[in-house]
């Protein structure tokens, strides 16, 4: 099939990836040159694992490339996939600026085009999305939804660090669209993909991006009180959680049932906040949901207090990417705990590999340079040269390079670890897990 992708950020540029491997003609579209021209160079614009192989094989088959002009990625596809970015705004609001602009520019060049077009909306979106974008492409194309093109929620289920594997095998493929042919494309499209498809209602379809975050927020949250409780009784938390995961009648996965560090990323405190505001307007009560960031927060103020505990002023830094394997600065809580110590005076030093990477491209650079430039100026080069220089040594995230370091850090070191890099490793001497 032919398809155009909108959007060159995480889901965009692993779907042009993995669409292309599958023999598909790819167009990457986005409005940042520089994304565009890594594509058409055989590069990729972020670091994902196995990401950048598949990109350069597609560009050397010639299926797939990148860019700007939308009306030529239109006129060219067949099927239109929509990955651009839902922000959060100041209160919690979903922001579907980039999603209607697309729409806009989508709909102005299906004008001229005689030809059937689908398109879905792969971003995460708020129930009644779809509805208002059919609204925009048919005011600014002229055209009938189902008559002349179709429209509907396509969710993804795609994990940073392991996108590339989660693309053939989500739990589930959701199409949430109204256009019969429409769906019957969509269908074919995804028939090598390794797992169930359910087609629902856009409304139905929208939700369950929104109902999946949230339930996981709510299981991180949850693993994270339960192991606060038991360190403080003297209890493995670990132990604990993995019994309790093992129900896999009641307790579906224990995938984030893993006490730890607070959640962050691109996804769960959007969708915690943007269903929040949702159940504000509608006037319902969610007590539980209004208390995850609350909670989530928290929790890094306990690896904070576990930092002032220690007494010492020169703290390092080993990963503050929100997960290891990703350049992923968006909402990271160890940035919030990094910024919370420079603050209050403490002498910091950074290290993780894939920022370093980050700094050459993409948002990450602009978030660094624009929104951290306190924190970029504090980069080393290597992680030895963190643990030289400190005196505490925080783990932030699961890096296989932090593992191998962990046996060589002096005994006058103490290290606090926020993600039990090793799995059955205990509080005791120079080490000090937040949850065991």
């Amino acid at each position: 099939m032919k398809i155009s992708i909108f959007g060159l950020g995480y889901v965009g540029a692993v779907s042009c990836a993995c669409f292309a491997k599958e023999g598909h003609q790819i167009i990457g579209v986005d409005v940042n040159e520089h994304k565009v021209d890594l594509i058409n160079k055989g590069k990729s614009p972020i670091v994902e694992k196995d990401l950048d192989e598949f990109i350069a094989e597609g560009n050397k088959k010639s299926l797939l490339k990148a860019t700007t002009d939308v009306d030529y990625a239109i006129n060219n596809s067949e099927i239109s996939i929509i990955c651009v970015g839902t922000p959060s705004q100041i209160n919690g609001n979903i922001d579907l600026s980039y999603i209607y602009k697309v729409c806009v520019q989508i709909g102005e060049a299906l004008k001229t085009k005689n030809e059937y077009h689908t398109i879905v909306i792969r971003s995460t979106v708020v129930p009644g999305t779809v509805k208002q974008c059919i609204d925009i492409i048919e005011d600014n194309s002229g055209k009938k939804h189902i008559e002349s093109f179709g429209l509907g929620s396509n969710p993804e289920f795609l994990r940073e660090g392991t996108a590339i594997y989660d693309f053939w095998n989500p739990p589930y493929t959701i199409i949430g669209i109204e256009s019969e042919k429409s769906k019957n494309m969509l269908k074919e499209l995804y028939k090598s993909i390794n797992a169930p498809l359910y087609t629902l209602k856009p409304e139905e379809s929208e939700m369950i991006k929104y109902a999946n975050n949230n339930f996981h927020a709510v299981k991180i949250t949850f693993a994270n009180e339960i192991g606060n409780i038991c360190k403080e009784l003297g209890v493995d938390g670990h132990v604990v959680m993995d019994i309790v995961a093992k129900d896999k009648k009641l307790n579906l996965s224990n995938y984030y049932m893993k006490p730890g560090f607070a959640f962050g990323g691109s996804c769960l405190p959007k969708d915690v906040r943007g269903l929040n505001y949702r159940a504000k307007i509608l006037d319902v009560k969610t007590p539980l949901l209004n208390s995850l960031i609350d909670s989530n927060e928290i929790q890094i103020q306990r690896g904070l207090q576990l930092i002032y505990n220690t007494g010492k002023r020169k703290i390092g830094i080993l990963g503050f990417a929100f997960k290891a394997g990703t350049d992923d600065l968006r909402e990271s809580p160890m940035i919030t705990l990094i910024e919370t110590l420079i603050g209050k005076g403490f002498n910091v030093s950074l290290y993780d590999a894939n920022v370093l990477l980050s700094k050459l491209m993409g948002k990450n650079k602009d978030f660094i340079i624009g929104r951290i430039p306190h924190i970029s100026r504090l980069l080393k080069a290597g992680a030895e040269q963190v643990v030289e220089e400190a005196e505490v040594i925080v783990l932030g995230n699961k890096s296989e390079e932090f593992k191998e370091i962990l046996p060589h850090i002096p005994k006058d070191k103490t290290i606090i670890d926020l993600v039990r890099i090793e799995k059955n490793k205990q509080t005791g001497e120079n080490y000090v897990g937040i949850c065991w």
